[in-house]
């Protein structure tokens, strides 16, 4: 019998180093799971929204990113370094990223409840998983 393989949690590791690659970069905005009751002007939220598992050692999470704002301009600008950065996760000290795979986006989709600008983005990411410890 094979041993039983488990996946690292894609969005938490994709949250954690996107969140690290904007502050790098000067951009000091939220990275979270959730839209947060009270809204910064500016953020990005992650949502694991499927993928599945693509061989025994490997998953694909996709990943859906929204870039939120107080204007379009600002908006598109978080859009273009967050995707750029996403893109850039291979190879990240202590990743088990491999692979991105473009599936969707930018598209803007303001906010329909707050009107608050809005742009989002997919991506599928692999990820390789780890002998399940006994």
């Amino acid at each position: 019998m094979a041993a039983p393989v488990e996946f690292p949690d894609g969005v938490e590791i994709v949250r954690r180093y996107l969140r690290a690659a904007l502050v790098e970069r000067g951009v000091d905005v939220p990275v979270v799971t959730r839209v947060p009751p009270s809204r910064p002007p500016r953020f990005v939220r992650i949502e694991r929204v499927g993928g599945g598992r693509l061989d025994r050692v490997t998953d694909r999470p996709r990943l859906d990113f929204e870039c939120w704002g107080p204007d379009e301009g600002a908006v598109a600008d978080l859009v273009k370094v967050a995707r750029a950065l996403v893109f850039a996760i291979p190879g990240w000290r202590g990743v088990v990223a491999y692979d991105v795979i473009d599936v969707g986006g930018p598209n803007t989709s303001p906010d329909s409840v707050s009107g608050q600008e809005r742009s989002s983005f997919a991506v599928e990411v692999s990820l390789r998983g780890a002998r399940l410890a006994p």
